[in-house]
């Protein structure tokens, strides 16, 4: 199979994916989204994002995964109601699909019951997990750092990959997205997006010009008001850039990016920090060594480009310009060589 089009029509991909405003998802990021932040995602026009076991409940209370899913459905019907000429674009919820997920058969159960449209699955491609995403009529995009995970993820049923690269957030991959995208465009015509550092519009339309459908934008996001992070988290991002990440995998087992300010703070030496293996990750209770989580914080290499605290609106508002700003400079150029 020859290379894919590196601009692909908006009407090959489904439709949960091809009616945005922009060509974005929104991350998932532990602890920091919650129903506040994908709602104003959504009515924003790009996808609003979770993930399940940040809907954490006490023993013997309701699960409140759904009702975080029912809050977020009323809300988009609310919206689409008022305002029938911009809908509300849909909203994903992720899948830890790790074995020590003690929460994963109730929260597909939950999630299946609920429609979810979009169903973002990580650490771990299983086929019972897409199968659930389908009996509902979602789509299942998995996220992988290579491209041998890739074609794994495909085999047993997912619809769309995330390709995770080097300069993502949390636990980002080591390659190249250059050699991500081309790698895995050389065989899969499916929908593709783009994790690591997309923060611009320019970076979503880079994105799409290498060869991925959309990008998926977590760290700027950490910096908006309706996000559920520390103010002072917050003000780490707009204050940091790229020379403040810190890779390691001491922190959940599993390479991750991280603010060195904030190891800092923790006591910790960033320059000499130790390791640990992928046995050490355990999301049992809902989460993965969810003190170091908390204390250290992740961030994703693009944050030289958020300058201040924002409402999620007012950044998709950005990020929409400067897309279209980008767009049109391309056409502008290509009709000069022309």
């Amino acid at each position: 199979m020859t290379a894919i089009d590196p601009l692909r029509a908006a009407d090959r991909l489904p439709p949960a994916l091809s009616r945005l405003r922009i060509p974005a998802v929104a991350a998932p990021m532990f602890i920091v989204s919650g129903p506040d932040l994908v709602i104003a995602q959504c009515c924003a026009g790009i996808v609003g994002s979770f993930p399940a076991l940040n809907a954490r409940e006490a023993e013997g209370e309701p699960p409140m995964l759904e009702v975080w899913l029912k809050r977020i459905t009323e809300a988009l019907d609310a919206w689409n109601q008022s305002h029938p000429d911009r809908p509300a674009a849909p909203f994903a919820v992720n899948q830890i699909v790790h074995r020590s997920n003690t929460r994963l058969e109730r929260d597909l159960e939950i999630c299946a019951k609920w429609k979810v449209p979009i169903w973002i699955t990580s650490l771990g491609a299983r086929p019972e997990v897409n199968e659930a995403a389908h009996s509902c009529g979602g789509i299942a995009l998995h996220d992988v750092i290579n491209d041998t995970f890739a074609r794994k993820a495909i085999a047993k049923g997912a619809d769309g990959l995330i390709a995770v690269a080097a300069g993502a957030g949390g636990h980002a991959g080591p390659q190249s997205p250059f050699a991500l995208v081309q790698e895995i465009r050389t065989w899969f015509d499916g929908p593709l997006l783009l994790s690591g550092s997309i923060a611009t519009g320019r970076a979503i339309l880079a994105a799409q010009v290498m060869g991925a459908d959309l990008g998926y934008i977590g760290s700027p996001f950490i910096a908006t008001e309706e996000a559920n992070a520390d103010p002072a988290y917050k003000e780490m991002i707009v204050a940091a850039g790229a020379e403040d990440i810190v890779t390691s995998s001491l922190f959940t087992g599993v390479s991750g990016n991280y603010l060195k300010p904030s190891i800092t703070r923790a006591g910790l030496d960033p320059d000499n920090l130790g390791s640990a293996d992928a046995s050490s990750m355990s999301f049992a209770g809902g989460s993965s060594k969810a003190k170091a989580w908390r204390d250290i914080w992740g961030s994703g290499q693009g944050i030289g480009a958020v300058k201040d605290v924002v409402p999620a609106a007012a950044l998709v508002d950005r990020l929409a310009a400067d897309y279209e700003a980008a767009l049109n400079g391309v056409v502008a150029y290509a009709a000069g060589r022309s």
